[in-house]
């Protein structure tokens, strides 16, 4: 199989996930969907062994409410016709954290063929194979491994609900790049095909646009899906979407996984509130390297430590705690 063929094999995007923190709570105060988000969350989560049920970077616990926190984003495919099942790689991954006094959040994309140490399995390989090896947990300690920076939380989500966010948002406006033909999420060839140019796109083609990397590169690919994330956000706050917030919540239902609480989530409503969200964007640099005959993408540690510093300093934390609760 071809390298672009494997590449047409992966695809996921992540702005749905933003949305059941930021967006869910801030129309909490309808009853009915306050009660609806309420038990969305609760029939979702799914909580991960940790000693006193915190990152070992941290002196104890945190609260979204009153701190500043960060969660990791996952986005896999778990649809039928692929039959992965729990044992899924992750498409996508995106680290974000949340500073409360500014009400800003930065997103980190790492692309999926990051070559990082895993500790569940003791070597090194892509970090989207951790999920496969153990789950959130394992994708967690790796990205906690190779950051030295605190995970939080966690939220998984498949693409299915994604498409299903987009549509019942009834598209999102987004400046197509480049002409592309892919395959849509049920592996249909050229299913979809999008010309250049600003214009609205619906669930299929939104995700059609985020998955590929056959046009251009995986680091590309993660500035497109941070770009996507913002469309989603930015429609999904306006006016015109409250009376939408219902069938957003059910399109995320069954297709999340969190360990988050309903008053956790509760605790980010002041960025949801915030019209003015700043929500900045980073990206590695690095290149694409073959070793074992298989392609992986190498960050330059120059790089790594800049956007290490940068989140610490965003999370108001020292690197030198952080290094020490390592030890």
């Amino acid at each position: 199989m071809t390298k672009n063929k494997i590449f047409k094999k992966r695809y996921w995007i992540i702005g749905c996930i933003i949305l059941v923190i930021i967006l869910s709570v801030s129309g909490g105060y309808l009853t009915h969907l306050y009660i609806k988000t309420e038990n969305m969350v609760n029939e979702s989560q799914e909580e991960i062994i940790r000693e006193s049920d915190k990152s070992q970077l941290r002196s104890e616990k945190v609260n979204p409410v009153q701190d500043n926190v960060s969660v990791l984003f996952l986005g896999i495919d778990t649809s039928e016709h692929r039959n992965y099942g729990e044992k899924s790689r992750t498409d996508a991954i995106i680290l974000a954290t949340f500073n409360k006094q500014d009400h800003s959040v930065k997103l980190l994309t790492i692309p999926r063929d990051t070559y990082v140490y895993v500790p569940e399995v003791n070597y090194n390989t892509k970090i989207n194979h951790a999920h496969f090896y153990g789950g959130p947990k394992a994708t967690l300690e790796t990205v906690e491994e190779f950051l030295h920076i605190p995970v939080d939380y966690y939220v998984r989500m498949n693409f299915d609900a994604f498409v299903e966010v987009v549509d019942a948002l009834d598209g999102v406006m987004f400046d197509v790049p480049y002409e592309i033909i892919e395959s849509d999420s049920h592996d249909q060839k050229k299913a979809i095909h999008l010309s250049p140019g600003y214009q609205k796109l619906n669930g299929e083609e939104a995700l059609a646009l985020a998955r590929t990397r056959k046009y251009d590169s995986d680091v590309d690919r993660g500035k497109r899906q941070q770009e996507m994330i913002k469309a989603i956000v930015s429609k999904a706050t306006s006016l015109t979407s409250v009376l939408k917030l219902s069938n957003i919540v059910d399109s995320i239902g069954d297709n999340l996984t969190t360990n988050l609480s309903f008053q956790e989530i509760r605790g980010f409503i002041s960025y949801g509130l915030d019209k003015e969200i700043n929500i900045d964007t980073l990206n590695f640099k690095g290149s694409g390297i073959y070793m074992d005959g298989a392609w992986f993408y190498k960050v330059e540690e120059e790089s790594r430590k800049q956007i290490q510093q940068e989140l610490n300093m965003h999370l108001n934390l020292s690197m030198n705690f952080a290094k020490q609760l390592l030890v």
